[in-house]
């Protein structure tokens, strides 16, 4: 059975998490925009070569990785948190249902 705390502690969480939750998803749409002009750029920087030769030059530029690590941890921020809503939404769900029955 959950309780009523718990149950106020589920919307607490989310109220109180909503910002870091669109914080990190923004970061992940800013990154994920990002890293397409800088492989673009990083792609008119490359040694002259074949478009295939380029990319990898680009792709395996240090920078560009480094976008890639970034863009890896503002996915997990909005995966973890995101879950964590899921968890908390799932807990009022079942306290409203419990009262639904007993109430």
């Amino acid at each position: 059975m959950i309780s009523t705390e718990d149950a106020e502690g589920a919307l607490e969480f989310m109220y109180d998490n909503c910002s870091r939750l669109a914080e990190a998803k923004a970061q992940k749409e800013q990154i994920k925009e990002f890293k397409k002009i800088e492989s673009s750029r990083l792609f008119l920087e490359a040694p002259k070569g074949s478009v295939a030769d380029r990319q990898a030059w680009a792709f395996s530029h240090e920078t560009y990785r480094k976008l890639i690590d970034g863009e890896k941890e503002a996915l997990r921020k909005e995966h973890e948190l995101t879950m964590r809503f899921k968890t908390r939404e799932q807990k009022r769900g079942c306290y409203n249902e419990s009262t639904r029955r007993n109430g």
